[in-house]
């Protein structure tokens, strides 16, 4: 299963180290990423590949939104397919 997981801040040393040794740690493998910093906030999507996941997805998604308050970020994971069915016109 893949999901979509997007990353808002203040921009910071070590973001994607943190975000992506969480996903590690769970057996989550980034298949592509995206960030960039707008003025000051540093912005992140990530496609991952969570069929691997050593946790259920609820508790992926309560992890990295724990790992966000932690940092100062708001941090989201969703299922792909959601997120597609979300955005399709």
């Amino acid at each position: 299963m893949r999901a979509i997981v997007t990353v808002i801040g203040k921009d910071q040393v070590g973001i994607i180290a943190r975000v992506c040794a969480l996903l590690a740690e769970q057996g989550i493998n980034v298949l592509d990423i995206s960030q960039t910093i707008l003025q000051e906030y540093f912005t992140m999507i990530m496609l991952v590949d969570a069929s691997a996941s050593k946790v259920p997805f609820a508790q992926l998604v309560s992890l990295l939104e724990a790992e966000g308050r932690e940092q100062g970020l708001v941090i989201h994971a969703q299922r792909e397919d959601i997120f597609n069915a979300m955005h399709r016109i």
